[in-house]
């Protein structure tokens, strides 16, 4: 039997738990070509807020009574006749929130659990990871000696941003939601400063922290923030948008930026990012992220929780805040 978080209902502003249901299903045949994979991580991510809504975007809606949608890393645990696959094999995809998929294979990728732990490959060197990678080197061009502002800052995403910034020579300022994280960024992951948009002066913060201003601004939360961001750009700043999790939850339409005549004023750019887009390049960026790793530039943060039953409580970690690093849910039953 196969536990499964089944998707019910499109929530109106927070996502409530009634708009999951947990059921236990049995687990289908193999046909010829397919693989019966055994989840043992699935990764939780703001964007699962916006599958949830009908609406356009970058990718279809999960629909109603379908397995929730989530990146997942787990084991074949069995083969039939498939020409890739084979019993034992460690691979990551989009298995959704459950404890075993049958799949033809299709997006899915072996990855190596004897060189870093299973949760690792859903984060700093799976989706979140390549979304830091891609989105701080090719869309915000960093360069040594530029000044790097980060949101969302102890997050699975920012946090690999200002790494990465930093290895790079850039002076990083991380903004993060409480003291304990903001000692984390600066303390723990090596940023130069960073701000508590929880009880800092948001405005003043980035005065006394940007003197300069800032040329690159990765933007995980949008709002308020990122309208603050703006008026202190630098001559050419690039703006990453990268997600806006202080408005997914929104029941009435999105703060859009209103200082953003700070974009022409200094000739800067605003654009945003979705790591799908870098699919062919995934390789050469974990292989470069795996080597600062084990140099110990690069540090990596995994906040695991047990239990499929616990879905809900642990997907609401994302927008209270209560977690660092990357949100991870531990689903194999031992």
């Amino acid at each position: 039997m196969n536990k499964q978080i089944i998707f019910k209902k499109r929530p109106v502003g927070n996502v409530e738990a009634d708009t999951f249901e947990l059921q236990n299903n049995p687990i289908p045949e193999l046909k010829e070509g397919e693989i019966l994979i055994q989840n043992h991580y699935i990764s939780l991510d703001p964007a699962m807020r916006g599958w949830m809504n009908d609406t356009k975007s970058y990718i279809p809606p999960v629909g109603i009574n379908d397995v929730m949608r989530s990146g997942s890393i787990g084991k074949v645990v069995k083969a039939n006749k498939h020409p890739i696959f084979k019993t034992g094999d460690c691979v990551t995809g989009w298995g959704g929130v459950q404890q075993y998929i049958v799949t033809n294979g299709e997006n899915y990728y072996k990855v190596d659990d004897k060189l870093a732990p299973m949760p690792m490959y859903i984060g700093t060197l799976g989706m979140p990871g390549m979304t830091a990678y891609f989105g701080i080197t090719q869309v915000g061009k960093i360069k040594e000696g530029d000044i790097v502002l980060v949101s969302g800052a102890a997050g699975a995403v920012g946090s690999v941003v200002g790494q990465i910034a930093k290895i790079k020579g850039c002076t990083v300022i991380g903004i993060a939601g409480g003291k304990e994280k903001c000692d984390y960024v600066v303390n723990e992951l090596g940023f130069d400063a960073a701000i508590d948009y929880k009880s800092d002066d948001l405005h003043e913060a980035l005065k006394e922290k940007c003197p300069k201003g800032i040329d690159v601004y990765f933007d995980n939360v949008g709002g308020e923030i990122l309208d603050a961001a703006l008026t202190k750009l630098r001559m050419h700043a690039r703006i990453v948008i990268c997600g806006a999790i202080s408005q997914y939850n929104n029941k009435v339409k999105v703060k859009g930026p209103s200082n953003y005549l700070s974009l022409l004023v200094n000739r800067a750019t605003m654009q945003g990012m979705v790591v799908m887009d870098y699919a062919k390049d995934y390789g050469t960026a974990a292989q470069e992220m795996g080597m600062w790793m084990a140099q110990g530039k690069l540090k990596s943060k995994e906040d695991i929780y047990n239990g499929i039953e616990n879905f809900y409580e642990t997907y609401q970690r994302l927008f209270t805040g209560n977690k660092k690093g990357k949100l991870v849910l531990k689903v194999i039953e031992e």
